[in-house]
């Protein structure tokens, strides 16, 4: 059981259907410790504004003994790898999560879908890249993983990939898991939940990391403490709420 989780969505992405409070009483049902709420950039058309996002800065961190994450799942753009995630935004985030959505970056080819991406990962403003393995977005899969050990970023396996959404990720996030072992970067795991009933789930992440024998030792969700510690070497200053974790 991995105790941290690193995408969800609550009503505030009006396709979802939990909330805050929701996800804290799953959490600690769970025995989750940290989890990230990543709702929706802006740019999407079930997003929240984005006062939202500025506005998280009055969560709390810690709540019956879980910790709350503030993030977004924000759009990648353009082939300059711009975001949705701009301006004051970024002052009340710990976490960006950021990847292709078809209503902001129509399909185009892999020359163009890598170039994108690997230019996310270069801007230094983006910790993880979402659903990397989107059969819809198809991508230089070794030149996604180099490029996310050179800069600090995790790839993502989303266990809903594998369950509701874009089916057919497989193989593909097979192959990223591989490559990424290969160029010793880091994975990272999100149950991508849209109901608080899922906060945590993992099972078909665990069966490609199982496949390719991938290290826990470059599994982001392993502890909180990893966690934090990868987002401290991002920039984010030490949370004092969370030293027990």
């Amino acid at each position: 059981m991995y105790p941290v989780d690193l995408h969800m969505h609550t009503v505030a992405s009006t396709h979802a259907y939990s909330t805050l409070h929701d996800y804290i009483a799953q959490a600690k049902a769970a025995g989750i410790k940290l989890f990230a709420i990543t709702d929706h950039g802006p740019e999407m058309a079930d997003a929240p504004h984005y006062w939202h996002f500025v506005n998280m800065r009055i969560w709390p961190r810690m709540v019956d003994g879980v910790g709350i994450l503030r993030g977004i799942e924000a759009n990648i753009k353009n082939t300059d790898g711009e975001t949705d995630c701009v301006g004051h935004m970024r002052d009340s985030l710990d976490l960006v999560v950021a990847g292709f959505h078809e209503p902001v970056f129509p399909p185009a080819d892999k020359d163009t879908h890598t170039t994108a991406m690997i230019a996310a990962m270069a801007s230094g403003k983006v910790h993880i890249i979402s659903h990397p393995g989107n059969p819809k977005f198809p991508v230089d899969i070794p030149a996604i993983a180099d490029a996310a050990a050179r800069y600090n970023v995790a790839l993502e396996l989303n266990n809903s990939s594998f369950t509701h959404s874009r089916k057919g990720s497989e193989a593909n996030c097979t192959e990223i898991a591989a490559a990424v072992k290969e160029a010793g970067g880091w994975l990272s795991l999100g149950s991508d939940s849209h109901t608080a009933f899922t906060l945590g789930h993992f099972h078909e992440c665990e069966k490609i990391l199982n496949k390719v024998a991938f290290p826990r030792e470059r599994i982001l969700n392993v502890s909180p403490r990893r966690l934090l510690d990868f987002l401290e070497s991002h920039g984010m200053a030490p949370v004092e709420e969370f030293a027990a974790l």
